[in-house]
């Protein structure tokens, strides 16, 4: 106890917080951990083997397109995707190009997988040819890559590429297959890095990154139970943004704990003590900002679209097992090991940190931040919040309304060239044509309207099954253009309106039409929900009205200027052509659920220190406080998702690349000035209808100016 004055009143430690710190029942934690990963750990391995990456499962059962898929299964045996393989000669096809061409149809044949083909078809201009060869969606890169070995083994000159539906999916399916590898040693050794940097030991980083990986073995346990027996949607967005979320979110969890943790081993001489009081004081911060990401994120089950509904329990999942592994698992090893894991830094027990000044003292930078803060808040709020305003300008360069083939990689796989040779000299439409099925007793009036419908080159002949007629109508445009999606529609109208035809029109096109618009219904159905049910947590957490509402505002104008920046830098840094359709919404979810996290963590504990000191003196005392670990945990998470922009796909690299600049914004700008500042300002009226909001303490909220909180 201090010679100058007795020991703040201790509140009663919680008994579940010793329970997982004590000295018996810790080795009793960590063997329970050890059963679930001996006992789960093979299924996460298994989690590539429920994953859909093709577009028809993107999409809900409702929608015109998955019906045609559904159709179509009456027309065929196997679930098939069709490629293109194309040849080019600029100097114009030779016979030995012909007699090359023609030999490559049974060796196609032969290939696994392979079905009827069909060519090869010359175009008009003499410089290229095409064949057509359905292939079981069972293995697309093994069977397209057969196909390109084959066909690129010609005579000089000749140029052959594999592209259509199955070669642009399997050179997705390439990229998704490495991707839980390639993200889980980048996030790894990101974490790594920045705890050594952080603690500056070489020791503590180890029992943060081994709780991280069985949160995460668990967290892919668990989605593949899931997707396996409760169809949920699972794919390779998903999966890989499940690696860096739950690595991320759990790495922030560990720094508060392990931050608060340190602070009480100076005030305590048993780390067993120290630690369930750490636990006890960090860990409802932690729940119910653990909470409150994983309700935003299970409000995208309201999607129309499969896979955002996906996304919700599967990154819920992450956030839920990262926090269990950082307030059961972190807390047993941290005892387990002791005080020397803290190695150079030992925190050793001194009676003077029972001052909570003597601790103050120790975080000089924040501290003087917080006395700046104090000084000016109306100021630093109003330049801040017009900072922001004027980075949400450029939204207006946002194009959200999905990717071309081409626009889908950040580099030209043989697919994407594919794709250019065909529209050099095909028919823009010919290898994704526009699917048509209706009733056979109206097969002739259905051709005869297709046929004559603006934007349809040719109409093939009619397949039969059963009571249905299918055709496939080639587009003149390329079947990734916005004119393409445009001819959909009108064929849609068109087959529509055929008496008894009840005819559906799909189609790689019109699968990309439906995801565009069920994702622009889903933006205004789920975003106003999500900050309803988020503001909701804060009012249960803080019992305030005012405060919850300024955490918000920040929050949302920080999500919007996020996205204008990116949306700007997109365009005019990358090159990119645009975002996925879905993508600001799924920007949404993460940016304001984990701003809302850092700003919990301040909030929470500037409630703490409000009770004892008053609100504005509460609010240095936080800020100083929480300020270094936020901004690790801050920099730590971006670190995590900005590992997701080295990956050749550019709807993941624009989502780790928003959510990475995101939350460095929230974290330096608007939890460190823009909110301190703003409730500073306020007062006690932050609390408001709270008890909070009736205390004041004349010596700490009337002056407006402190001096610094060291």
């Amino acid at each position: 106890m201090s010679a100058h004055s007795p020991a703040p009143p201790r509140p009663r430690t919680h008994r579940l917080a010793g329970l997982i710190a004590g000295r018996r029942t810790k080795w009793a934690v960590l063997a329970l951990w050890v059963v679930l990963l001996v006992a789960l750990g093979p299924l996460a391995g298994k989690l590539g083997d429920v994953e859909e990456n093709d577009a028809a499962a993107w999409l809900p059962g409702g929608a015109e397109s998955t019906q045609v898929v559904k159709l179509q299964e009456n027309f065929r045996k196997d679930e098939t995707m069709l490629a293109v393989v194309v040849y080019e000669r600029s100097g114009g096809i030779t016979p030995a190009d012909r007699a090359k061409a023609a030999s490559d149809v049974s060796a196609l044949e032969r290939l696994p997988g392979a079905q009827k083909t069909q060519g090869p078809f010359p175009s008009k201009d003499g410089k290229a040819l095409q064949t057509f060869v359905p292939f079981t969606d069972e293995d697309p890169i093994a069977a397209v890559d057969g196909a390109r070995d084959l066909a690129k083994r010609g005579p000089p000159g000749l140029d052959a590429h594999v592209t259509g539906p199955a070669g642009s999916a399997a050179d997705q399916f390439e990229v998704f297959q490495s991707l839980d590898g390639f993200l889980l040693m980048a996030a790894g050794i990101v974490v790594i890095v920045l705890l050594l940097v952080i603690y500056r030991s070489p020791l503590l980083w180890f029992v943060p990154v081994l709780s991280a990986v069985f949160a995460l073995g668990l967290a892919q346990s668990v989605v593949y139970l899931l997707a396996k027996h409760a169809g949920l949607t699972v794919n390779g967005q998903s999966a890989g943004i499940l690696t860096v979320l739950v690595f991320g979110v759990a790495t922030d969890y560990a720094l508060l704990l392990v931050a608060r943790y340190r602070e009480e081993l100076h005030r305590h001489q048993d780390r067993h003590e120290a630690m369930a009081y750490a636990l006890h004081r960090a860990a409802p911060a932690v729940i119910a900002s653990a909470a409150t990401v994983a309700v935003g994120l299970l409000c995208l089950l309201l999607a129309d679209m499969n896979s955002t509904a996906g996304m919700g329990p599967v990154a819920a999942a992450g956030v839920l097992t990262a926090l269990a592994a950082m307030v059961t698992l972190l807390p047993a090893l941290l005892v387990i090991f002791g005080r020397w894991l803290f190695w150079p830094l030992v925190p050793r027990y001194d009676a003077k940190y029972l001052e909570p000044e003597a601790y103050e003292s120790e975080h000089g930078i924040w501290s003087r931040v917080a006395a700046f803060v104090g000084k000016r808040p109306r100021a630093l709020w109003a330049a801040t919040s017009l900072g922001l305003l004027a980075l949400t300008f450029g939204l207006g360069s946002l194009n959200a309304h999905g990717l071309s083939d081409a626009g889908q990689f950040t580099g030209r796989p043989d697919s994407i060239v594919g794709t250019e040779v065909v529209s050099r000299h095909f028919p823009a439409g010919s290898g994704s044509p526009a699917v048509v099925i209706g009733k056979t007793s109206a097969a002739g009036p259905l051709a005869t309207a297709l046929e004559k419908t603006p934007g349809v080159a040719e109409v093939s002949r009619p397949v039969t099954s059963g009571d249905l007629v299918q055709y496939e109508a080639t587009l003149r445009v390329p079947a990734d253009s916005k004119a393409a999606q445009d001819t959909i529609d009108r064929l849609r109208d068109v087959a529509h309106a055929v008496p008894s035809a009840e005819a559906k029109v799909g189609g790689m096109t019109a699968t990309s039409l439906d995801i565009e618009r069920a994702s622009n219904r889903d933006n205004k159905v789920i975003i106003p929900i999500v900050l309803a049910v988020v503001f909701l947590i804060l009012v249960l957490l803080l019992r305030a009205l005012v405060a919850p509402l300024l955490m918000m505002a920040t929050v949302v104008l920080s999500f919007l200027a996020s996205l204008g920046a990116c949306a700007l830098i997109f365009r005019h840094g990358f090159g990119f052509e645009g975002t996925d359709a879905g993508f600001p919404l799924l920007a949404f979810i993460f940016l304001v659920a984990l701003g809302v996290d850092y700003n919990i963590f301040l909030m929470h504990r500037v409630r703490e220190e409000s009770e004892a000191l008053g609100t504005r003196r509460g609010i240095q005392r936080g800020l100083t406080v929480t300020g270094g670990v936020i901004t690790s945990a801050g920099l730590v998470l971006a670190a995590t998702f900005a590992a997701l922009v080295t990956l050749p796909l550019v709807s993941m690299a624009e989502m780790g690349f928003v959510v990475a600049f995101g939350v460095l914004l929230d974290t330096l700008i608007v939890r460190s000035v823009l909110l301190p500042a703003l409730s500073y300002d306020i007062g006690r009226r932050i609390w408001t209808p709270g008890r909070l909001a009736r205390h004041d303490d004349p010596s700490t909220e009337q002056p407006r100016v402190l001096d610094p909180v060291s």
